[in-house]
């Protein structure tokens, strides 16, 4: 069952299943089809997000259970409606002691049936990073004991932790107060305590990322596919579920195997009749890097729309702005405006910091391909260190896909990028071993078959990390020449998207994923969809900016010279993006509430950058600054706020037609449109936890009720309210349909947007006005005046149409069958 349009809700004990029930109605009316729900399976106790997963055959009961799910999913099934599930194939929490599987390979090592469903090297004990401080210095300070009390005894750890002992030792346990007797047991485990910092060079299991608490799963094994995938299975088979999203799938092994694997499963479950017929619905979390396309050959709907929100955000700036905000950032923070430079030292700082264990293991398995053949035996450890240290510093996306003994052909075209950007960083009279570990990768390399498929694997299960964790998570945050165009999936490199090239991009999905899913804000996204709109803005004008920020560096004065400006210009786009819509900056209530939103957020952004603090090596006295800084910035009535409120003000007509632009495209364009839980309203949020506060559903509701009337209802939930209702009554129209361009002609040509999309005789036309901020800014309307124009006009089939009649109200234009749909 292809979903008409989606709404993304993050589901925990604080928002479960009945809450989601409650609000059925209300997603009927607003036009959504499909609710789109966070992992639902149990995880770790008191979970915000759900996918730090414990027991994924059990409905979590912190969200209600399976007769909480249950009940949901009857109340979408009288309207019509269903259900879409994130899925975490990748990963398992393994923190807090509540995971059973885990534990039992605690106990058991080797032997216990759940080893095979981790991936860990068993050469040596596993470790267990869990300690503040390095053991001997626990063991003196009296942290660890064994807890007796219980059926069987176990070890507690400050008091905390909770670690099972193995059977063997159970019978022979030192007295209280015994640290030698107590070491001795220790050794006698077959996991090893250590200090936490011991995870980035000693782990010997792989983990999600750099997170100790998320351990890697083997689902490539067909017994761990199946245990871990039988409720999924279950809730397709009963009619529950409608389909999934999967999370993080370059993290698997064989993405595409895996892929194909759940398609065929899902088509061997004979469903229930009076489910929804049709095939189960499969996007995936995959980020795409500049010019890489999703494979047609892996049985999937599309991505979840990380890729389409880079192409819709990168639309709304103006490439005529390039120039100067790069000058701007630049002079204001003394670092390099050129991302692939920034990029380049953050990917080394990263596999240096915190990948060493995970890297050594990947040499290690090279070093046993090369060494196979004659061909390559005379490789040096070292030898091949250097080159895939050097590969993975530059490598153009987060993966490849090829297998150690084939690859599908996209490869070929990443082998060849990866080879050209590596040749500058190549040892002298190495080259030869980088093309042998790139020809390895393309499945053409000598050697035992089988040591290439676990040294490509091991590979390609770094290079996604080292992606995520150097570019998104550290890159982004080191990087600040215009904030917008720093999130997921974004290459902050190309600054503006033209029109022809995302009417190619849209093209191409209607062609090959025509059900892919459309999304401008997520879970995880660094700014709010809003945020973005408005900071997008200042590519139009960077004049008015530079006045800003040179006026409130002068207002902070001396007093936070000691905050690098760097920091601090970031900061300066950071307060006004996130800025509340109407926020009075005399309000001293919401102003102290927005400062504490923006303390999160400055910890969070200067611990990522990890150039002045990092979360594991916190410089207080930095951020305390930092904080300082925030502080006065938003001081009630002080000049600095009521300078950001200004621009806010002044450039809300400009942030209107970006928004209501970049909501009409996700609405209007070939794929699934998303909405995240609560963006029918503006969103001005920043990164995790902010993107997932809690949402006034109340407030919402009224609007939509009052819609009707006409009363107060936002541009933006009346444009999406709108352009839903016509999915609703014509899906084949936006579901089916191709998408074709439309020209532009006139003076303003380059700064309009239009298409149509044709279905079974049905004709959608659709036009869009673009980077027409600097003539918006200090006005109260968010299209220009009908001068603006001049002759521009769009030859619509049948009928050409001038800008200035499209745009007379709003920003956007959309018609059925020559019948212009109400949006405002």
């Amino acid at each position: 069952m292809i979903p008409r349009a989606t709404y993304r809700f993050q589901f925990n004990r604080d928002f479960p299943f009945a809450r989601a029930e409650e609000l059925v109605p209300y997603l009927d009316r607003l036009g959504i089809s499909h609710v789109y729900a966070s992992p639902i399976t149990t995880a770790r106790a008191g979970s915000s997000h759900g996918y730090d997963v414990i027991e994924p055959t059990r409905v979590n009961p912190e969200l209600g259970g399976e007769d909480a799910l249950r009940s949901l999913v009857a109340a979408l099934r009288a309207r019509d409606m269903g259900l879409i599930i994130d899925i975490v194939p990748n990963h398992m929490g393994v923190a807090g002691g509540g995971n059973a599987w885990w534990n039992d390979v605690l106990a058991h090592g080797q032997a216990s049936e759940y080893a095979r469903f981790f991936d860990i090297d068993w050469s040596e004990p596993l470790l267990l990073p869990i300690l503040g401080a390095p053991l001997e210095d626990v063991l003196a300070d009296g942290q660890i004991a064994i807890d007796r009390s219980g059926f069987q005894p176990t070890l507690t750890v400050y008091g905390e932790h909770r670690v099972p002992l193995s059977p063997e030792s159970r019978g022979d346990l030192p007295k209280v107060g015994d640290k030698a007797g107590l070491a001795a047991l220790l050794e006698r485990q077959h996991y090893r305590l250590g200090w936490w910092r011991l995870a980035d060079d000693e782990l010997n299991w792989r983990r999600f990322f750099t997170i100790s608490e998320l351990a890697g799963l083997r689902v490539e094994d067909p017994d761990v596919f199946e245990e871990t995938h039988a409720l999924y299975f279950r809730l397709w088979r009963e009619g529950l579920i409608d389909g999934v999203r999967i999370d993080h799938v370059d993290g698997l092994v064989d993405p595409a195997s895996y892929c194909r694997k759940l398609r065929r499963r899902f088509e061997e479950e004979a469903r229930d009749p009076e489910a929804p017929s049709g095939p189960a619905y499969i996007v995936v979390e995959k980020i795409l890097g500049p010019g890489e396309t999703m494979p047609g050959d892996w049985g999937i709907d599309g991505t979840s729309g990380y890729d389409f929100m880079e192409d819709v955000a990168a639309l709304l700036h103006d490439p005529r702005g390039e120039a100067d905000l790069s000058a701007l950032w630049t002079d204001s923070s003394g670092r390099t405006a050129d991302f692939a430079a920034e990029e380049l030292r953050a990917r080394q700082d990263m596999l240096s910091w915190a990948f060493a264990g995970q890297f050594d293991r990947c040499i290690d398995a090279f070093a046993a391909l090369a060494a196979s053949s004659a061909q390559t035996a005379s490789f040096s450890r070292s030898m091949l260190r250097r080159a895939l240290e050097r590969l993975l510093w530059v490598f153009p996306v987060y993966r490849t896909y090829g297998t150690g003994s084939d690859a599908p052909p996209g490869d070929a075209r990443i082998r060849r990028l990866a080879r050209e950007r590596v040749e500058p960083f190549l040892p002298p009279g190495e080259a030869h071993v980088t093309d042998a570990v790139l020809a390895w990768l393309a499945g053409e390399g000598e050697g035992d078959p089988a040591l290439a498929l676990k040294a490509v694997a091991r590979f390609q299960q770094l290079s996604s990390p080292i992606a995520a964790k150097a570019v998104e998570d550290t890159a982004f945050y080191r990087y600040g020449r215009l904030l917008s165009r720093t999130d997921v999936g974004f290459d902050p490199a190309h600054f503006a998207m033209s029109v022809p090239d995302f009417h190619r991009a849209c093209m191409a999905r209607a062609a090959q994923f025509p059900h892919a899913m459309l999304t401008t804000a997520t879970h995880d996204h660094k700014r709010g969809e809003d945020t973005r709109a408005r900071l997008a803005v200042l590519s139009a004008d960077p004049e008015l900016w530079q006045r800003h920020v040179r006026e409130w560096d002068a207002l902070a004065g001396p007093d936070h010279a000691d905050v690098h400006p760097g920091d601090r210009y970031t900061l300066y786009q950071s307060l006004f993006g996130a800025w509340p819509d109407g926020l009075d900056p005399d309000d001293r209530e919401g102003v102290y509430r927005f400062a504490e939103r923006m303390k999160g957020w400055q910890e969070k952004a200067l611990r990522e950058a990890k150039l002045r603090s990092s979360w594991t090596a916190p410089d207080s006295a930095y951020e305390a600054r930092c904080m300082a800084l925030v502080e006065y910035a938003l001081m009630p009535a002080g000049e600095l706020a009521r300078g950001i409120a200004g621009l806010v003000r002044s450039t809300s007509p400009a942030t209107l037609s970006n928004m209501l632009v970049q909501a009409a495209l996700r609405m209007a364009v070939p794929g699934v449109p998303d909405c995240y839980q609560g963006t029918e309203l503006p969103d001005y949020s920043l990164v995790d936890p902010d993107n997932r506060r809690p949402v006034d559903y109340d407030l919402r509701r009224d609007m939509l009720d009052r819609m009707p009337e006409g009363r107060e209802v936002h541009p933006k939930m009346r444009l999406i309210a709108a352009m839903l209702r016509a999915r609703r009554e014509d899906p084949a129209l936006f579901a089916g349909a191709g998408y074709d361009t439309v020209s532009v002609e006139g003076a303003r040509a380059d700064d309009v947007i239009a298409f149509e999309r044709t279905s079974g005789g049905r004709r959608l036309s659709f036009a869009a006005a673009l980077r027409c901020g600097r003539a918006l800014i200090g006005g109260d309307s968010p299209v220009p005046g009908p001068g603006y124009w001049g002759d521009t006009s769009i030859m619509f089939a049948g009928k050409t149409i001038a800008a200035r009649e499209c745009f007379a109200h709003l920003p956007v234009f959309a018609a059925r069958d020559g019948e212009t749909l109400a949006l405002d």
